[in-house]
């Protein structure tokens, strides 16, 4: 064999050791001289997940990478949109809870005043009422250990009283009148989560619902509050979603389904992975010929808005109130292994004219997002329905009424803010905190003489004999709030009414609460005008015949006009 025949022989081999040594030298001087392995970084398809490897074998102090992460994804999460949020995993329960039709734990209400908390209201037939627990108890130990001052916070309370289903916990409270702390076993149960807070009627023929969020059992909670309103004989409807910020989609395409004839377009979603999906009526609701109003106000949202432009974009009930929040977007919930989740916004909704109501956000930027309340408040929009910027075009109704996307649904009949008899001293008042405080502790301590009165009425008669007003500012001046007597009689139809439907509120419950803010409310006063004059469907707007054009003048009186 040749020298060639070897050296050709051997060529490969050689090739090899070389790659391999240059390899070596490449990381070497990569390693110590070049940044380290920041090139994986650069063009790696997961450069996060690297960079959170590289930091926690290298960097210079020991990290906790799960709260880096906590903090990070939020951050990137915020640059797509306003409602793309992350959830922890210690949050998860509760963020479910909120939309889920129950939750385990004893079944109270509570305020926590003076590092202590303080039982507000017992869940009616729930695990604490039948434990033995009253109204107006103040909690002060939990399981044999104390459990007052600053350790005392929502999220702990909620940690300690919250739990598994038939599992006990121990509570010890200070009832009214004694000294001697009482030991309770309550055992833990499912605690409902009512989202129908009342269903009631306005006059004879008119009946209400309220509702409050619309979660997993909506739905099923609005067919009983029907068929109570039934028994007693309601023509007229009225659905109140003020303040109602939204939940389940496919809650609300439930209720719009109820009260819609067949083959009617509730609802449609896309976006850019997300096909359009159309979601009509099936001609099955129970309601259909009901005449409906819907209330709604700037604090309705999301799936209130799909109702509401549901009704109105199908002219099929009369909308009042004030412009609605504008949210638009649909997330959808996906969980991670360690049980934290995302809420990630994957399509838009659009109302059946076509019209998405989410109002304008800017990627990355927040701010102004959150201000838009505020800034709605000062440019008057809460004070004349001229005020109101849409920042999206003109849409048709099915009848061809005029309608406005890109902001939020904007009723049909606007009801101004009533700001007449607000004072200084009044939002001082309420902004503290003071009026909530005096109301739970007038309850707390009026509650023998408040017991006897069982229905909002008998117990609106009694407060109304209580010069409570005058209470309240002896109260707040010796809390820091000036007495500003003036002012006081200015505001005194709204500190009352403040007052009144907080004790009401503490001593019955969210139905009787509802029926006093009701009485004088000029948004229920518009909705039974509207039964009144049989407006409650929308009819197609009246064309005004064109004019007829008149024959051109003679030309004499041109002439005698330029003269």
């Amino acid at each position: 064999m040749t020298d060639k025949n070897k050296s050709n022989r051997f060529m490969p081999l050689i090739m090899a050791v070389c790659v391999v040594i240059g390899i070596a030298i490449g990381s070497f001087f990569s390693n110590h001289f070049g940044g380290n392995r920041l090139n994986i970084i650069n063009s790696g398809s997961n450069r996060l997940n690297n960079l959170l490897h590289i930091i926690d074998d290298q960097y210079v102090d020991e990290v906790n990478i799960d709260s880096l992460v906590d903090k990070a994804i939020p951050q990137i999460l915020a640059e797509l949109d306003p409602h793309s949020i992350y959830i922890s995993a210690k949050d998860v329960q509760t963020a479910n809870d909120d939309l889920k039709g129950s939750f385990s734990g004893v079944g109270i209400e509570f305020t926590i005043r003076e590092d202590t908390i303080h039982v507000q209201n017992v869940i009616k037939n729930g695990p604490a009422e039948r434990a033995g627990i009253l109204a107006g108890d103040k909690i002060v130990t939990v399981d044999g250990k104390k459990f007052v001052g600053k350790q005392v916070t929502n999220e702990e309370a909620m940690h300690r009283l919250k739990g598994p289903k038939d599992t006990k916990v121990k509570i010890g409270v200070l009832r009214y009148g004694s000294n001697k702390i009482q030991t309770f076993t309550v055992t833990r149960g499912e605690i409902p989560q009512k989202s129908v807070s009342a269903a009631y009627m306005l006059d004879s023929n008119t009946g209400y619902i309220r509702i409050k969020s619309f979660g997993e059992t909506t739905y099923a909670e609005m067919l009983v509050a029907l068929t109570q309103l039934s028994s007693q004989g309601f023509s007229n409807l009225v659905i109140d979603l003020r303040d109602n910020t939204g939940g389940y989609l496919q809650s609300a395409v439930s209720m719009a389904n109820e009260f819609l004839p067949n083959k009617k377009l509730i609802v449609y979603t896309q976006g850019r992975k997300s096909p359009r999906t159309n979601y009509y009526s099936d001609g099955k609701g129970a309601y259909q010929k009901v005449p409906l109003v819907v209330l709604i106000n700037e604090g309705s949202a999301s799936a209130s808005e799909i109702f509401a432009g549901a009704m109105q974009d199908n002219d099929r009930a009369t909308i009042i109130g004030r412009r609605s929040f504008g949210k638009g977007l649909v997330q959808q919930q996906m969980s991670f292994p360690d049980g934290s989740m995302i809420r990630l916004t994957v399509a838009r909704y659009y109302t059946p004219s076509g019209r998405c109501i989410q109002k304008p956000y800017v990627h990355g930027d927040d701010d102004d997002y959150q201000l838009d309340l505020l800034t709605r408040y000062q440019h008057g929009e809460f004070f004349s329905k001229d005020s109101i910027k849409h920042t999206g075009p003109a849409y048709h109704t099915s009848l061809g009424r005029v309608v406005y996307g890109g902001g939020g649904i904007t009723p049909d009949i606007f009801v101004a803010e009533d700001t007449l008899d607000v004072t200084s001293y009044y939002k001082q008042a309420a902004m503290s905190g003071l009026i909530m405080q005096y109301a739970f502790l007038y309850t707390d301590n009026n509650r023998p003489a408040l017991k006897k009165y069982t229905d909002m009425g008998s117990l609106l008669g009694f407060l109304k004999h209580q010069n409570i007003v005058e209470k309240f500012a002896d109260y707040g001046n010796s809390h820091g709030l000036q007495r500003r007597n003036l002012m006081i009689q200015k505001s005194h139809k709204l500190l009352e009414r403040y007052l009144y439907s907080r004790v009401i509120y503490n001593m019955l419950d969210e139905e009787a609460w509802n029926q006093y803010l009701n009485l004088n409310d000029p948004v229920i006063t518009t909705a039974l005008k509207v039964f009144r004059n049989n407006a409650a469907f929308p009819k197609k707007p009246v064309k005004k015949p064109a004019g007829r054009k008149l024959p051109p003048r003679p030309a004499a009186t041109v002439r005698n006009k330029r003269r």
